[in-house]
């Protein structure tokens, strides 16, 4: 048996404050059991919620992928397609 709920809820945009936006990029050093390097760790940061990652590389090419995972979690959150999204079903 199924059962279908309908929303009466409207999809709410995220405002401009409410964008994830990159808080912070800073050298750090290599995750255990990884070869030592250039190793950096990002913050991306929406209100309360933190996402933190680990990435080797120069501090530019750190700082430029934690761009472009924030600018996709914002497109997500806006409803629009994403890197990250899944795939629509035909």
């Amino acid at each position: 048996m199924s059962t279908e709920v309908e929303s009466t809820e409207e999809a709410v945009k995220p405002k401009a404050s409410d964008k994830y936006k990159v808080e912070s990029v800073e050298k750090t050093d290599p995750p255990e059991g990884l070869p030592a390097g250039n190793w950096h760790r990002y913050v991306i940061g929406q209100g309360g919620s933190k996402i933190e990652g680990l990435k080797p590389g120069s501090l530019r090419a750190v700082t430029e992928h934690a761009q472009s995972v924030a600018s996709d979690l914002n497109a997500r959150a806006a409803g629009g397609s994403s890197t990250y999204a899944a795939r629509k079903q035909k």
